[in-house]
C-alpha cells in the first residue's frame, strides 16, 4: 500500500513539474500546431 501511494504522489509531482517546465519553454500544442491563419483565443 505504501508503494502505491508513493507512486501516486510521484506521478502527481512529475506531472505538475512537467506542466510548468513545458509552459516555461513555450512548448504547447497551441504554439506548435497553429499557423498565422488560425485564430485561437
Amino acid at each position: 500500500m505504501k508503494a502505491i501511494l508513493t507512486g501516486f504522489i510521484a506521478i502527481a509531482l512529475i506531472s505538475v513539474a512537467a506542466y510548468y517546465a513545458l509552459n516555461g519553454v513555450g512548448y504547447s500544442s497551441q504554439d506548435k500546431f497553429s499557423s498565422d491563419s488560425v485564430r485561437v483565443e
